[in-house]
């Protein structure tokens, strides 16, 4: 099999890659465009929506889609049994998400119509793929994903509605599309993270105190973070929204207090989960109490959709890769690196968005980490991509 068909062949392998080099390039653009305007340069990228709208929605709903994608056609077939997708239909769809970034990037020339045409489209294919698998061996537990992919693509919905003058939802569509990725990450590392810790433990030799996941906290959590992007898209108050954004993000550090995050401080394939998931908790609780009408919600946003659903995508996207691909799951020290480049680029935002006076500095900086850590992510496991799959090693 060739190297380019292969890249085909597994959805990890394409939409993974495809996750690195859109982080990269799309941060690139939008912090070379920022240093310009810090600069005292004029003009405007050539897009339809404003500058930072379409910094935002391309980190949301481009950047985090691939990552959804990947995830999703990788992890489903496992969880069911059923076949996974054809090289052919990952080709498709792939090309399906890229006509999207395209479409967005060339929001400023094209008809807004056929620019929500095209974006909107990734997400139904996705999914109706996914329900063919799911149908398989239908459960509640996986079942609810489709939910919360019909929320993501309402979401992505919203911001084009207003692109296209029909209403005004754009914001609610970005803080909902980041409330969905939130919720994912609340759900599904909800169960990866103490399930992988576990399993590590008992390898090791370990048979008691190993982490402990009561369901009753899962459900309260889960269930509080799919409501909050509920909330915003169904225009309820403000107040609403955070209350269950802090219900959800309080319940999500209380279960990660649970999961003997201590155990995993020298290996960084588990460290790295904790970390995305605590980050991603503590940035619902201070987006939340934002929305209350306490603290900053650019901070809030910022470390939830950077140390967040950044941290926790970068280390699903990393294990899931040396996984299933047949290697040892012992991230390479480039990647474990970027690990700890994210929360320091979120740190750096957060402290912009509550010090005004440091605002420039620490965002240009910011971004230019992200950069570091996602080009280092793509130096460690573009080999990787495209290797074949070795006969041995950890399973993801």
């Amino acid at each position: 099999m060739s190297a380019l068909k292969r890249l085909f062949s597994e959805g990890f392998r394409v939409f993974f890659l495809a996750a690195g080099l859109f982080a990269v390039l799309g941060m690139t653009i939008w912090s070379g465009w920022l240093g310009w305007q810090f600069a005292g340069g004029g003009g405007a990228l050539p897009l339809g929506p404003a500058p930072q709208l379409w910094h935002a929605h391309e980190m949301i709903f481009g950047y985090g889609a691939a990552a959804l994608g990947g995830f999703f056609l990788t992890a489903v077939p496992n969880w069911t049994g059923a076949r996974a997708a054809p090289h052919l239909f990952i080709t498709g769809v792939a090309l399906i998400w890229l006509a999207g970034r395209i479409a967005m990037a060339a929001a400023g020339v094209l008809p807004p119509l056929l620019v929500a045409v095209l974006d909107l489209a990734f997400v139904p294919v996705l999914a109706a793929k996914i329900l063919t698998q799911l149908l398989h061996r239908p459960k509640p537990q996986q079942m609810v994903f489709l939910l919360t992919l019909t929320l993501f693509w309402a979401a992505d919905l919203a911001c084009h509605l207003e692109w296209l003058g029909l209403a005004e939802t754009g914001w609610a569509g970005l803080r909902a599309g980041l409330a969905v990725l939130a919720a994912m990450i609340i759900i599904l590392g909800g169960r990866v993270t103490p399930g992988f810790t576990r399993n590590a433990m008992v390898q090791s030799g370990r048979e008691s105190r190993l982490p402990w996941n009561p369901p009753a906290l899962a459900l309260l959590a889960g269930g509080a973070a799919v409501a909050v992007s509920v909330a915003l898209l169904a225009g309820l108050p403000d107040w609403v929204a955070g209350g269950l954004a802090v219900l959800a993000g309080v319940v999500g550090l209380i279960r990660l207090a649970f999961w003997r995050g201590g155990w995993t401080a020298g290996k960084p394939i588990l460290w790295a989960l904790h970390l995305g998931y605590g980050l991603t908790a503590l940035g619902l609780a201070l987006t939340g109490l934002a929305w209350a009408g306490v603290g900053s919600e650019l901070a809030g946003l910022h470390l939830l959709g950077i140390g967040g659903a950044g941290g926790m995508t970068l280390a699903i996207m990393s294990r899931a890769t040396l996984g299933h691909t047949g290697r040892a799951l012992v991230a390479p020290r480039p990647v474990v690196v970027a690990y700890g480049l994210i929360p320091l680029a979120a740190a750096l935002r957060v402290l912009g968005a509550v010090l005004p006076d440091l605002h420039d500095v620490t965002v240009l900086l910011a971004g230019g980490i992200w950069v570091l850590a996602f080009g280092l992510y793509l130096l460690a496991l573009w080999p990787v991509f495209l290797a074949p799959r070795l006969a041995r090693g950890g399973a993801a």
